[in-house]
């Protein structure tokens, strides 16, 4: 693969035409129901560890990683501006899409369609729009129907998208969403995100902030909306499943900042040797995860291999 900044093609057309909204049931305010209660596997000797730095960034994160193992993420610059890239066969590609002022890559399909989102400059802060980089190459813009602000956090192999949509007041009006060829869905529940999802679409997990004012994960599961957490620590977020239904996502305790990957045994806390804190947010079909770590003010991406 060349090496060559992905920014030369926009695709300005309507991405998708017509609005559905199908509500999915929300946990009631008495559900406390802990779907990590199981004890944890071990940590970090459960992996072998590779960090991830884009040369010369002040920051970089792995934030998703498809079956063939190409990783995406974002980066900072020397100059602060945020950009996508990915990374396949060993060589980093920036993304950045067409004028604008900073852009993130956030997940990645099966043939190496890209999902992220994208600020022009002079927007509020608040502002994002999604885009769709095809595997040929073309922006495509992605934005929620009547609403102003589109983050992608995920592309399953059909080509339907998962993240959220929000306005000016960001979390009070941010909820799930999933765009498909079919239209678009978003669930019931506010404060909201949708992270990731079984190809078959009748699993999806996420974030939202519950009634204590707190971010916890959420599991729905053929409609049925399950709060999720590691024991009980309400801070919780699932960020990523896949295909056999593990999840992965960051819990924080007394000791920390942790990621975590759930599967039917049970949960296995995921910590980078020597790192401050650890946030993991994608898995591939293999099991390998990617994600986060902080040392000293200084954060790097990392991979988890199996």
């Amino acid at each position: 693969m060349r090496p060559l900044v992905l920014s030369s093609i926009l695709l300005s057309a309507a991405f998708l035409v017509g609005c559905g909204a199908d509500n999915i049931q929300a946990p009631s305010p008495s559900a406390r129901t802990p779907l990590l209660e199981r004890g944890t596997g071990g940590s970090e000797a459960a992996f072998d560890f590779t960090a991830i730095d884009v040369p010369n960034a002040l920051f970089t994160s792995a934030t998703g990683i498809n079956p063939r193992g190409d990783i995406v993420g974002t980066y900072v610059d020397g100059s602060k501006r945020s950009h996508g890239y990915v990374l396949r066969d060993g060589i980093f590609t920036t993304i950045d899409f067409p004028d604008a002022a900073g852009t993130e890559a956030r997940g990645i399909g099966p043939s190496g369609e890209i999902v992220g989102d994208y600020w022009f400059a002079g927007e509020p802060a608040e502002n994002f729009h999604g885009y769709l980089l095809t595997k040929e190459g073309e922006f495509v813009a992605v934005n929620y129907p009547e609403h102003t602000n589109t983050i992608l956090q995920r592309i399953l192999p059909d080509g339907t998208m998962l993240g959220c949509r929000h306005d000016g007041d960001f979390m009070d009006t941010m909820k799930g969403v999933t765009i498909s060829r079919q239209g678009y869905a978003e669930i019931g529940q506010l404060a909201s995100m949708n992270n990731g999802a079984t190809p078959d679409h009748r699993r999806i997990v996420g974030l939202y902030i519950n009634t204590a004012g707190s971010q916890q994960g959420f599991l729905i599961d053929d409609g049925v909306f399950t709060p999720l957490f590691v024991g009980n620590i309400p801070t919780t977020a699932a960020w990523d499943m896949n295909p056999a239904g593990e999840i992965v996502g960051v819990y924080r305790n007394s000791a920390g900042v942790h990621g975590f990957v759930l599967r039917a045994d049970g949960y296995t806390s995921i910590d980078f040797p020597g790192a401050s804190a650890t946030r993991a947010y994608g898995i591939n079909p293999r099991g390998n995860v990617v994600g986060t770590y902080a040392t000293g003010k200084v954060t790097h991406g990392f991979l988890a291999s199996r």
